[in-house]
C-alpha cells in the first residue's frame, strides 16, 4: 500500500535545482502521497520565494528567516524587510535559522547575534522556529535554554542525550534521509528513543535524499522511504508513523485541518 498523508516539514523548492520542472513536480506531489510542505527561506529573497510558492499551492506553507551561512553582508534592513511578511496567513514559522560552525565563513558572534534576534522575533510573534544546528550544539542549546522558543531541531545530528535535552525544552526533532544512510548511528539511536508526539518528517530537499536515491535530487514523496526506515527502527507501522508525524506538524505549526 502506498503511503499517504506525508507532511514534509522542511523543503527548499525555491532552489535552482527545481527550476527546470518545479511546477510539474509540485503539482504532482498530492497524487504521490504528499499533503503538506513547509518551504523554508534562507535569505530575504528565498523567503519571499517561499511565500510566493505557499500562495500558489494549497498544500504549501512557508517559514521566513536568514540562515547562518547566508549572513555575510546582511544588515538590519534585511531583517526589517522580512518582519511585515510574517503577518501573511501561510507563514507558519521563523526559519531556517541557527548556527553553522562547519565552514567557518561567518564569525560565530555574528551568527549568534542573528540567531538570537530571530528567536526573539519568533517569541514575540508566537511562532515556532526551525533550527539549523551544525557542529554548534553548545552555543545553540545555550540560546535555546535562555529563550525557550517553540520549534524543531531540523535534520537533528546530535546524540540521544542531546535529544533528551531538546525534549525537556519542549522542542520537536526533525529527521529525514540521513536515517537511511549506512553509517547513520546517531540518527537511528535518536529515532528509536523519541516519543511519538515529538517526531517530525522532513526532506531538506533538494538535498539529503534517502537510500536508494542518495546523491540524487530529493523531493517530498521520498519521505515514504524515511518513514519505512523509522517504522522499522521503532517497531511501528509506517502509515501510522506518517499519520502521527503529520498530526505533530500541524500541532507545532498551528495548521488547521484533520
Amino acid at each position: 500500500m502506498k503511503i499517504q498523508g506525508i507532511f514534509d516539514t522542511h523543503a527548499h523548492y525555491d532552489d535552482a535545482q527545481f527550476d527546470a520542472d518545479r511546477e510539474e513536480l509540485l503539482s504532482a506531489l498530492p497524487e504521490n502521497g504528499v499533503c503538506g510542505v513547509i518551504n523554508c527561506g534562507c535569505t530575504v529573497a528565498s523567503s519571499k520565494a517561499a511565500l510566493a510558492l505557499s500562495a500558489a499551492y494549497p498544500f504549501m506553507y512557508c517559514a521566513l528567516g536568514i540562515h547562518p551561512e547566508e549572513l555575510s553582508g546582511v544588515t538590519d534592513a534585511d531583517f526589517t524587510a522580512l518582519e511585515p511578511l510574517y503577518a501573511q496567513k501561510k507563514v507558519v514559522a521563523v526559519g531556517e535559522i541557527g548556527l553553522d560552525y562547519h565552514w567557518d565563513t561567518v564569525p560565530h558572534a555574528v551568527q549568534i547575534a542573528a540567531f538570537e534576534r530571530q528567536i526573539l522575533l519568533a517569541n514575540n510573534l508566537h511562532l515556532p522556529v526551525i533550527i539549523h544546528d551544525r557542529e554548534a550544539h553548545a552555543d545553540t542549546f545555550a540560546l535555546l535554554r535562555k529563550h525557550r522558543p517553540q520549534g524543531v531541531l531540523h535534520c537533528f545530528s546530535g546524540s540521544a542525550e542531546l535529544a533528551k535535552e531538546a525534549l525537556s525544552l519542549g522542542l520537536y526533532i526533525g529527521l529525514g534521509g540521513a536515517v537511511t544512510f549506512k553509517n547513520a548511528r546517531k540518527p537511528v539511536e535518536v529515532a528509536a528513543m523519541l516519543p511519538k508526539d515529538r517526531l517530525l518528517l522532513e526532506t531538506d530537499c533538494p538535498y539529503m535524499a534517502p537510500v536508494p536515491f542518495r546523491g540524487k535530487r530529493n523531493d517530498s514523496s521520498l519521505i515514504a522511504f524515511v518513514a519505512e526506515k523509522l517504522a522499522e527502527v521503532r517497531g511501528e507501522d509506517a502509515q501510522a508513523l506518517v499519520d502521527q508525524c503529520r498530526a505533530n506538524a500541524m500541532r507545532l505549526f498551528q495548521i488547521e485541518g484533520e
